[in-house]
């Protein structure tokens, strides 16, 4: 087993960065396309709208409206991580349109500064490499001073304001385009209801593994201990009186056994890596826990985490076939804040089923407390259980 405590452990890496500024980039580029076409939708509409007088709009305008505003909500999805979920009527998609075609021109106006200002930089820098005086321009270190630090504030502003045209765009598809006020409180009621029905269905499950547990194991041992006495009274032999003072160590053995897998005590005395670490001992495979944690977790949040990494080390020593186990644990910054990441991993055969009973009652437990749960378990490995609590 080992330990290793880091003291960051973030979910960013260059190459997720990389790929979500080119994705940001590419969904700018296409706004500013789109934003042409409903700009001339926009004007083409407006007499239409101004002088319907209480009459019933064409079919054709609040049709293209709607088919405008889904290519719309399908570009921030996929390139600038928008809300692709709800029902929107034409009068919303309208709004939208009239409020996001604005946004996008200036996103296409900041991009054409980045994109004048590069081409500038690198037409002085080709001179100046030739030898060349680019509109008259030595490269003294004055002017080279000036140049790079005009350069550099001005690529922060277009940077900064490209991050918030992003933010706008976003901002815009949960106004206009995502859930409605009733519908979230649909979705929040249905999704309450299902959590507390898997929380009674796991804590039966949970009930029924404990009875079974103590009727097959620690009542037998008790009976053949009751024999073994009643043997060894009836018969004076040291013997089985020995054999009895053994049966009732493995009794006390399993007891604490039982206990543990109920609740851990030590989670509440020490906190969740010490608890981690009393896993990774019991558990048959080698198992690697890295904990990032400043302060301990709420209650409810440590006990989730404990019970994620505790089931999901299990399967893999019984059923993945794997040689090693990783276990993350730390707290990261998501859009609806700071969340409690539990991250297993194992080098197993995969094919783990997430509907399976130990899995699914993770689910429901994570569910219950609004986090995120999920399992990645191709055929042929390697494994993922994950487990977003919320730390707020």
């Amino acid at each position: 087993m080992t330990r290793l405590i880091s003291p960051t452990m973030g979910r960013w890496t260059a190459r997720g960065v990389t790929g979500s500024v080119v994705r940001s980039v590419a969904g700018l580029v296409l706004g500013t396309l789109s934003a042409l076409v409903e700009m001339v939708f926009l004007v083409l509409a407006a007499p239409v709208l101004a002088l319907r007088h209480g009459r019933p709009l064409p079919q054709a305008l609040p049709g293209s409206a709607l088919r405008l505003a889904r290519i719309e909500r399908l570009r921030a999805a996929v390139f600038l991580g928008g809300d692709g979920a709800g029902e929107f009527t034409a009068g919303r998609a309208l709004r939208y349109l009239a409020s996001r075609c604005p946004v996008g021109l200036l996103g296409g106006g900041a991009l054409t500064v980045l994109g004048f200002g590069a081409a500038t930089t690198t037409q002085v820098l080709t001179g100046w490499l030739r030898g060349e005086k680019p509109d008259g321009i030595a490269a003294t270190w004055p002017v080279v001073t000036y140049l790079l630090t005009v350069g550099t504030l001005a690529l922060f502003l277009d940077v900064v304001g490209l991050a918030a045209v992003v933010a706008l765009e976003r901002a815009l598809v949960r106004r206009f385009l995502g859930l409605s006020e009733r519908e979230l409180m649909r979705r929040r009621i249905a999704h309450l209801s299902a959590s507390r029905a898997g929380i009674v269905e796991a804590v039966d499950a949970e009930r029924r593994r404990i009875e079974r547990d103590l009727h097959d194991g620690l009542q037998q041992r008790l009976v053949a201990l009751a024999m073994l006495l009643g043997r060894a009274r009836r018969s004076g032999s040291e013997e089985l009186y020995a054999q009895a003072h053994e049966e009732s160590q493995r009794a006390l053995d399993e007891l604490r056994q039982v206990a543990w897998r109920v609740y851990p005590a030590h989670l509440d005395d020490l906190g969740l890596e010490e608890a981690l670490a009393t896993v990774a001992e019991r558990s048959a495979l080698p198992v690697r826990v890295r904990c990032a944690l400043a302060a301990r977790p709420a209650p409810r949040i440590e006990t989730a985490a404990y019970f994620t990494v505790r089931e999901a080390v299990t399967n893999a020593a019984k059923h993945a076939g794997a040689t090693r186990i990783d276990v993350q644990v730390a707290v990261v910054e998501t859009e609806s804040g700071p969340v409690l990441s539990v991250r297993i991993t194992d080098d197993g055969v995969g094919g783990a089923d997430a509907g399976g009973g130990g899995l699914a009652g993770l689910a429901r437990r994570t569910a219950a407390l609004d986090g995120r749960f999920r399992v990645l378990s191709p055929p042929g490995g390697p494994t993922l259980v994950e487990a977003e609590l919320p730390c707020a």
